[in-house]
């Protein structure tokens, strides 16, 4: 006797014996995508649209200029002075040395006086307040260390770069002198003085240049340069060893004696 025919529901559930348990039970056809595979697409789709818009790269374009519009140059508001004055001398000739020597670098005996009465009085100062520094560095930290800056910054004022040739004008000035021999205790002398550095300023005292001057405004009498003028200060020394020791031999020796001159 032939089975029955199963009934259609039956048949759309997995055949004659019963629904099959291997197949998912999904109410979409076999060829359908499912959903959550459609929806990035359409995500990225509206996110290239919105990038590549027009009215984005104007936005975009806009933002750029007005950026760069904004850049400043900071170097015009800078004034680069860093570099010190050229010192003024440069190629002088044996002539301009010589009427340099002849014009403004003699000096009478009662000014060289009180140029030297001014030294003594700093230079003796100057020695009080080290040795009271000294004595206070013994007990004080804080005085060890201004001590120790102090000497710091006079070792700096007497660095000069330009010393070799403001050796030479020095050394060629001293032989118009007539004073040739007497160089090695000139070259020692401002040596310990100031480095032969034409701005070499005494922190204590405020003498100035390569011959000490004391007050600096002195070396005015031999040229409105003083300030930078090597030759100018050289004339001016000479002229103040002149009246004062009569050479630079004799202005060395006063110096060893009492480390000033």
């Amino acid at each position: 006797m032939p089975e029955p025919r199963a009934s259609a529901d039956a048949r759309g559930t997995g055949g004659p014996h019963g629904p099959d348990p291997s197949e998912p039970d999904d109410p979409r056809g076999p060829y359908e995508e499912p959903e959550t595979f459609r929806e990035p697409r359409e995500g990225g789709r509206r996110v290239r649209r919105v990038l590549t818009s027009n009215v984005t790269i104007t936005i975009v374009a806009i933002g750029a200029i007005g950026g760069a519009l904004t850049v400043v140059d900071l170097g015009s508001f800078v004034d680069d002075a860093s570099e010190p004055p050229k010192a003024a001398g440069a190629g002088l000739s044996t002539n301009d040395m010589l009427a340099k020597l002849t014009s403004a670098s003699d000096m009478d005996k009662v000014a060289a006086d009180a140029v030297a009465v001014a030294k003594e009085r700093a230079y003796k100062e100057h020695q009080r307040e080290l040795k009271r520094l000294k004595e206070k560095a013994k007990r004080d930290a804080a005085a060890r260390a201004k001590l120790k800056a102090e000497q710091e910054r006079e070792r700096l004022a007497k660095s000069n770069p330009s010393a070799g040739q403001n050796k030479a004008y020095g050394k060629k000035m001293n032989e118009l002198k007539g004073w040739g021999r007497c160089w090695p205790s000139l070259l020692t002398l401002w040596n310990h003085e100031s480095g032969w550095n034409e701005r070499a300023e005494n922190p204590s005292s405020g003498a100035y240049g390569i011959p000490q001057a004391l007050p600096g405004s002195k070396l005015a009498s031999a040229g409105a340069d003083w300030r930078t003028s090597s030759p100018t200060q050289i004339a001016w020394g000479l002229g103040y060893i002149k009246a004062r020791y009569k050479d630079p031999c004799l202005a060395w020796d006063w110096w060893q004696a009492h480390n000033w001159y």
